[in-house]
This record gives structure tokens, C-alpha cells and sequence, in this order.
């Protein structure tokens, strides 16, 4: 799972570190720098705005085990990932501008695509979804989402944030210029390939219940929207990493 240094997202690293350590599986954590200890979007933990809008507090109490775990503060380089020594990769997001690092890095793109061309299980949740996007295929140059069904951070949902809290926040929730739906869509080869799923902006699936949760399944490549779909898009991942 590869990480800027600060501003991901609290609950689409700490729950699927959860949900997979959980099954057995050992996630290795990587930084740009090895060795750096990164952190969460600060906002989410104590609340975006007048306390509210940030994460959950389930996810909050796994981010607290997560930042004392020994994976999580002996990262390797993102230089240094191997795909081939790796079983799946796990992309998540975020939105603040400390995560613009880690979406934009080419390298980053060349090490998905690694994965991508062994066909190992890749999940990406949120802007996330932005790497694989924007990587492209070793051997067609293709995006490596054209020709896949995937959903991501909705524009709906991106829009309704940053209109609520602009006026204090200014563009926190616009890492881009452009959405993150619209640059996504970009990258596929049919519109119909996207899936935004149900509308929601506020109910969210949980460690026990998946019912307001959406995630696509295309193959070997998982993808969900945002937080709230945190906890099914980590099983959906597992279930994948059962069947390798």
C-alpha cells in the first residue's frame, strides 16, 4: 500500500489494513522516502468542520492501532516495491493537498502497471482510482483502465463537499482543477464503462453491514468511491487474495 507522506485518507488505509491483517495477509506500507512515518489528513480525525465531516470513529480507533503498528512506521521506498514480490496493491485515497505527491508520481504510475501486467489483484477506492487511471499498459500504452468497469470518487459527491465548505476550507476538497469522475471517465474506452452507483452523501457501509457500501469488481481490479465504501471494497480485495 503506498502512501504520500500526509493528507490520505484515514478510513481507506486503516480499515482495509484492518480487514486484511486481520485474514492473515501482512501489508507492507510504502513511502516515497523509506523509512518516513506517514500521516493521515489531520481534518478527518478531528472533524473538517465544526467537528463534523470527518471519519467515523470506528475507523478512527484502527488508524490509532495502525500508526503504532511496526509495518506502518518502517516504510520501504516506492522505488524499491517489486510487484512480483507483492500479492495485490491497495490504492487509496484522499483529497487534501498533501496527497497531490503521491497521485502525481510517475513512478508510482510504472509500479501499477507492473502489477497490473501480472494480473495481481489491484483495489483502488476514491481518488485513489486516479493512478490507475492515469498509468498506462506496458504492453498496449493504453490507459490501464480503458477497456474496465470502474466507479470512483462521484463528481456529485466531490462537488457537494467542497460547496459546503468553501467558504472557511477554501479548495480542500479540490485536489484538481478537474474532478476526480471527469478525468477517470478520460480514461476508459466506453462511457458506459463507468458505474457511479447509488446516490448517497451520507450513509456508509460498516465493519457489519454493507447495505449503503457499492464497489465494482472487474476481474483482478477492485474500485469504490470514497469512505464509505471502505470496509466492502476490503473484503472484495481479501476475497480476491483468497482466490490467488
Amino acid at each position: 500500500m503506498p502512501l504520500p507522506d500526509t493528507d490520505f485518507d484515514v478510513t481507506e488505509v486503516a480499515v482495509p489494513w484492518h480487514v486484511l491483517t486481520e485474514a492473515g495477509h501482512e501489508v507492507v506500507f510504502a513511502t516515497e522516502r523509506a523509512g518516513t512515518v506517514p500521516a493521515a489528513d489531520q481534518r478527518l480525525l478531528d472533524g473538517v468542520i465544526f467537528g463534523a465531516l470527518g471519519a467515523e470513529p470506528e475507523p478512527k480507533r484502527l488508524y490509532q492501532e495502525l500508526a503504532r503498528s511496526r509495518e506502518f512506521r518502517e516504510t520501504i521506498a516506492w522505488e524499491d516495491v517489486i510487484a512480483a514480490d507483492h500479492d495485490a496493491l491497495v490504492l487509496a485515497g484522499g483529497h487534501a493537498p498533501g496527497m497531490r505527491q503521491y497521485l502525481g508520481s510517475l513512478m508510482l504510475r510504472g509500479k501499477i502497471s507492473d502489477f497490473w501486467s501480472l494480473d495481481r489483484p489491484v483495489g483502488a477506492i476514491c481518488h485513489g482510482v486516479l493512478l490507475p487511471a492515469r498509468a498506462t499498459d506496458h504492453k498496449t500504452g493504453r490507459k490501464l483502465l480503458h477497456g474496465r468497469r470502474t466507479t470512483c470518487l462521484p463528481k456529485y459527491m466531490e462537488r457537494s463537499a467542497y460547496f459546503l465548505t468553501a467558504w472557511k476550507l477554501g479548495r480542500y476538497y479540490r485536489t484538481y482543477p478537474a474532478y476526480v469522475e471527469a478525468e477517470v471517465r478520460g480514461a476508459l474506452a466506453s462511457p458506459d464503462d463507468f458505474v457511479r452507483g447509488p446516490r448517497t452523501l451520507s450513509a456508509r457501509g460498516t465493519a457489519t453491514d454493507d447495505t449503503a457500501a457499492f464497489v465494482v469488481v472487474d476481474g483482478r481490479y477492485v474500485s469504490a468511491r470514497w469512505p464509505g465504501d471502505a470496509y466492502l471494497f476490503a473484503r472484495r480485495v481479501r476475497d480476491l487474495l483468497d482466490q490467488t
